[in-house]
């Protein structure tokens, strides 16, 4: 019997030839790969834009002691595939029950709040996040764009599917300022600091 933990990753980049063809995010997706396998997890993994089945990748979930994805920001959110890999997966979640038993409310008791169905309790989930946008863009109030907002506001479209679930999110990380001035270097070799924090390991 196999008792190690699992992580599954996700990598929902999209390819645009000769413009933006997914290196960055596959060095931070392989960077996490190689942190896991080191820390004797087993490593299961999706890329988006290759396919998938989604019955599959609900299995995947399920068995994921930890969720991490990987996406480029387009348009201030994940790559269109991305939204088209989570109605199908979720929605296979959802009609087989595995991921959640409605939306947590209740005629009979009232107190229970939207959002509190889910049977995934005990996972974690996490966004790895690459931004043409700098650091200094958020959580300012003065900004013109996101008006004081945290990347973890930006972000509640991708994590809200999983607290929906009953995953536990934790810290988001991000790499900003990736066409002129971000140090992707550093964000890169400081990753795996950030996996030991967040999952305590």
């Amino acid at each position: 019997m196999n008792s190690a933990k699992k992580v599954l990753l996700i990598n929902t980049h999209l390819n645009y030839p000769n413009w933006s063809e997914g290196l960055l995010n596959d060095a931070f997706h392989q960077k996490a790969k190689v942190f896991f396998l080191s820390e004797g997890f087993e490593v299961l993994e999706t890329k988006v834009e290759d396919g998938y089945d989604a019955d599959e990748e609900v299995e995947k979930h399920l068995q994921a002691d930890i969720i991490i994805l990987q996406t480029p920001i387009n348009w201030f959110g994940a790559p269109w595939i991305y939204k088209k890999y989570v109605d199908e997966v979720f929605n296979s979640g959802l009609l087989s029950a595995k991921f959640l038993a409605g939306d947590g409310r209740t005629r009979e008791d009232l107190t229970k709040q939207y959002g509190t169905g889910g049977k995934m309790h005990g996972t974690k989930f996490m966004v790895s996040a690459t931004w043409n946008a700098p650091k200094a863009s958020f959580d300012d109030p003065n900004q013109v764009l996101f008006e004081g907002r945290s990347t973890a506001d930006a972000l509640i479209q991708i994590t809200s599917n999983y607290r929906f679930c009953g995953v536990e999110v934790v810290a988001d990380y991000n790499c900003f300022d990736i066409f002129k001035d971000g140090d992707i270097a550093g964000t890169l070799e400081n990753y795996p600091k950030h996996l030991k924090k967040v999952f305590k390991l």
